[in-house]
């Protein structure tokens, strides 16, 4: 007989059903809790690239450059260019270019024909006007004496003393006159006004000379080259960090490798309005005669601060119809603008007048269309929000 397959009750059928049911609900709620998890972070991971990362900087609470290069030209300490006061032709010239002179010393003779007569006129009226001088005298001194005696009147007394006391002046302007042209004589020597070097000579023997003109090429021209000065055109927004006396560096082209000292002797006080800058003198050492006058210079100027600027890149700067202004990032890392002024601009890198702490967090490249109170990320932040490069790693000071 076939065996019997025992049969299952009805219970046990509906609890193997509940079961599937829970396990098949159970599989379902696990995909959809699944699927609700990873599109919860998609979403987060979508918002947080939504963010801009941006990088920052601490103002730098450094000197940028405690030193300005700038151009300048050298002149002789003290340069005479020599002139002819009397008129006449070049007889003989004593001395070159590069001669050096003593003060007093020849350094041309010219022969002036027109001058020499006069002077001899002028001697001769002199002469005149004694001899006249003397009769007068002597003619009122015997006119006295017969005052006395009733010979002659006081009125021919009195129109003799004047006529003496205008001979006398006579005398007196002639003599002047004689002095005038005598001294004027004395100018057909050229002779150097102090020592120095002859740097230019414009003339030559048989020369026609035009004296007391002024103008035109001068017969000669004596520097005095043992001390230099040094002109440079400094820009206004340097001006309150070069004080008087204050220590420079020239270099020359010549002597690559070489620099001389300097100091700042005078200021014009004035800024120039074509160019925005103040002209500052500067002396210098050449006893060594090393250095010529008229040469070209590159000059180093040590600044002085009466505090320390802030100093950021210059890639952080915007300016657009809000002004000149800077990003910043609040300790919530959103964006801030803040209005800032610039108390020099040192290319690459730009020293800050107003409008920064050294506490802020600068955008170093500020993204475009970025507005207050945007969210930011800080690209490479520490633990405590603040940028791994702060201002002592960017900021160099020579």
């Amino acid at each position: 007989m076939p065996e019997e397959i025992p049969s299952v009750s009805r219970g046990k059928l509906r609890m193997y059903g509940i079961v599937a049911g829970v396990g098949l609900a159970a599989v379902v709620v696990a995909g959809i809790s699944t699927r609700s998890n990873g599109d919860a972070r998609l979403r987060e991971w979508t918002e947080a690239q939504a963010v801009p990362s941006v990088a920052v900087t601490l103002p730098g609470a450094k000197p940028l450059n405690a030193k300005i290069d700038l151009p300048g030209r050298l002149e002789a300490y003290s340069r005479a260019p020599i002139f002819a006061r009397v008129s006449g032709y070049l007889k003989n010239w004593y001395v070159d270019i590069g001669a050096h002179v003593k003060a007093g010393q020849t350094l041309a003779e010219i022969d002036a024909p027109d001058l020499d007569q006069q002077l001899l006129q002028a001697r001769a009226d002199l002469a005149n006007s004694q001899a006249a001088a003397k009769l007068s005298a002597a003619t009122l001194s015997r006119r006295k004496t017969l005052l006395a005696s009733n010979f002659v009147s006081q009125q021919e007394i009195d129109e003799r003393s004047a006529d003496l006391a205008s001979k006398e002046a006579q005398v007196r302007a002639m003599q002047a006159n004689v002095e005038r042209l005598e001294a004027l004589a004395s100018y057909k020597t050229v002779t150097a006004p102090f020592d120095g070097i002859v740097t230019e000579r414009n003339t030559d023997v048989g020369a026609l000379i035009n004296g007391g003109t002024g103008s035109g090429a001068a017969m000669f021209v004596v520097s005095d080259a043992k001390k230099l000065r040094l002109y440079v055109n400094v820009p206004q927004s340097y001006l309150p960090s070069i004080k008087i006396g204050a220590k420079a560096s020239v270099s020359v082209p010549e002597y690559a490798g070489r620099s001389f000292p300097a100091t700042v002797e005078a200021s014009a006080q004035s800024v120039d309005i074509a160019s925005g800058t103040t002209r500052m003198q500067l002396v210098l050492d050449n006893s060594t005669g090393e250095l010529r006058p008229g040469a070209y210079a590159d000059v180093q100027l040590n600044l002085t601060h009466d505090t320390q600027p802030l100093s950021i890149p210059a890639s952080a700067l915007i300016f657009n119809n809000s002004g000149l202004r800077v990003a910043t990032v609040t300790p919530a890392d959103k964006i801030l603008f803040k209005n800032v002024t610039i108390a020099r601009d040192l290319g690459r890198e730009i020293e800050i007048a107003t409008g920064l702490s050294a506490d802020d967090r600068v955008i170093i490249t500020p993204l475009d269309g970025i507005a207050d109170g945007d969210q930011v990320r800080i690209a490479g932040a520490g633990k405590d929000g603040t940028p791994r490069t702060s201002a002592n790693t960017n900021v160099k000071t020579e």
